[in-house]
């Protein structure tokens, strides 16, 4: 069914359950009339008068609707005792003018409080349709909106921050910047296009060009902020490898700082992928502790390490363990070689017990790519690092924790940039500008019509408009709004 934004619509604000307090919340241009015919304040004062933005302790009534009392009018019975705020517009939320209730948070008094607000012409807001409206009415743009919906599913201090940035429009900002910047290149562009036989000297090749260059840079650094930001906010999978009887889970247990895995020195004790969240200082890690790795003909064994490799090629982060108590065997030589080129940190485990490998000999292999002595070719990977630890004795997890956090967050979350990316939606779009850049740069040099440079600024431009909305299609509009709940 299709619907309209003409409507006046009413939800259930708050989450599902017993509560103290639950919000009915109703938007549009009837809200105020909706409300007034089933809300008396104790003075008898009407829902018009009410001064925007202040509480008024009020009654709750509902026609022909069971209730908890009986009333001087023979055709209500008493909802509840709420309070209730109207928010007119512009200054609301939705730009409409908005109504709440903040009534008891019992299931029921808030299904009959909505009940009869449709029954007086209000209909059932769809999932995401108060911060649509929002954006419709210029309360938002699509970024902001998307904040939203970022902030009340933030798990962590981290992403939490990364919702309140965008939310304050600090990626607004940055993608409108860039959209200024374009828009006066195109302008030049288009009037030396328009005025092409007048004697008049517009903005030369060599800056269109430098313009175009700069513009590029700017957007790849945007691009670089894409990885760390999606970590932010969705949180770090971070994947526990290594041979049988490393002491894999018991590092699970220690991150969690639970016996969630069972520990036995059998080796192939863990067969199956066992998968928890944990919270270390704001970042959201997804551990995922798997069997260890070996040849085997064991058939609930083997399905065990077909998952474990399904896991490390989708890993954010790996952690290879390795026992130093015992020699390098050529197992681990081959997790530390394989997966050099991942963002990883080689854990060295049981580091209370006598060592008997080194932290040299693990860089030697890794750099090496063996247990070779040779040294002529190959280098350390800089995204590897290598920590001691014993989870038994708990020595190294304060370092291990810092080596987890320097792998995920590196040089943009470090520095503190206020723009970052972390949607999936927004880093496409900023490379279809860059590639829009790209070719308008290369038709610059090339020297082709000005008509083929502004097309492609034209792109850009779009491209651009799309993650704030100023360009905006259905398509566009369903994605962003399909996560939300209703009554947001």
């Amino acid at each position: 069914m299709e619907i309209s934004f003409e409507d006046t619509i009413c939800a259930i604000a708050t989450p599902q359950g017993e509560g103290g307090i639950g919000i009915i919340r109703v938007s549009g241009d009837r809200a105020v009339e909706l409300v007034s015919r089933m809300v008396k304040t104790r003075s008898s004062r009407s829902l018009q008068d009410f001064q925007s933005q202040k509480l008024y302790l009020s009654d709750v009534w509902g026609e022909g609707l069971p209730g908890l009392g009986g009333s001087s009018h023979p055709s209500s019975r008493l909802i509840d005792q709420a309070l209730v705020v109207v928010m007119r517009k512009p200054k609301s939320y939705t730009g409409e003018d908005v109504v709440e209730i903040h009534a008891h948070g019992g299931p029921y008094v808030l299904h009959l409080t909505c009940q009869e607000l449709v029954r007086l012409g209000a209909r059932l807001a769809n999932p995401g349709e108060f911060t649509q409206r929002a954006f419709l009415n210029g309360r938002l743009d699509l970024t902001q909106a998307e904040a939203v919906l970022d902030t009340i599913q933030a798990a962590n201090a981290g992403s939490l921050r990364a919702a309140q940035e965008l939310l304050r429009g600090s990626l607004s900002r940055e993608v409108d910047r860039l959209r200024n910047k374009l828009i006066r290149v195109l302008a030049h562009i288009e009037a030396g296009i328009d005025f092409v036989e007048e004697d008049i000297s517009f903005i030369g090749k060599e800056e269109v060009a430098s313009a175009c260059q700069e513009t590029m840079e700017d957007l790849n650094q945007l691009i670089d902020t894409f990885e760390e930001g999606r970590i932010v906010r969705e949180g770090m999978r971070t994947v526990i490898i290594g041979c049988p009887n490393v002491g894999k889970s018991s590092l699970l247990n220690a991150l969690l700082r639970t016996d969630r895995a069972i520990v036995s020195s059998m080796p192939g004790t863990t067969r199956d992928v066992i998968d928890e969240v944990t919270n270390m200082k704001g970042l959201l890690l997804r551990l995922v502790d798997t069997a260890g790795l070996r040849q085997t003909v064991d058939i609930v064994e083997s399905e065990g390490i077909r998952r474990t490799q399904q896991a490390m090629d989708e890993a954010d982060l790996l952690l290879v363990v390795i026992d130093r108590s015992e020699p390098l065997t050529e197992e681990d030589c081959a997790l530390l070689t394989t997966h050099r080129e991942h963002r990883l940190v080689v854990v060295l485990n049981k580091s209370d017990l006598a060592p008997r490998v080194e932290l040299a000999q693990v860089q030697e292999v890794m750099r090496l790519g063996s247990l070779r002595t040779d040294k002529s070719s190959g280098q350390f990977d800089p995204i590897s690092q290598i920590v001691e630890i014993s989870t038994k004795t708990g020595i190294g997890m304060a370092e291990l924790s810092g080596a987890i956090r320097k792998s995920c967050l590196g040089r943009n979350m470090e520095a503190g940039q206020s723009a970052v990316v972390t949607r999936v939606r927004h880093k496409d779009a900023l490379c279809q500008a860059r590639d829009s850049v790209s070719k308008a740069l290369d038709a610059v040099n090339l020297q082709m019509p000005g008509e083929c440079v502004a097309l492609d600024v034209r792109g850009a431009l779009d491209a651009l408009g799309e993650i704030t909305g100023i360009v905006s299609t259905e398509d566009v509009l369903d994605r962003v709004f399909k996560d939300f709940c209703i009554g947001k």
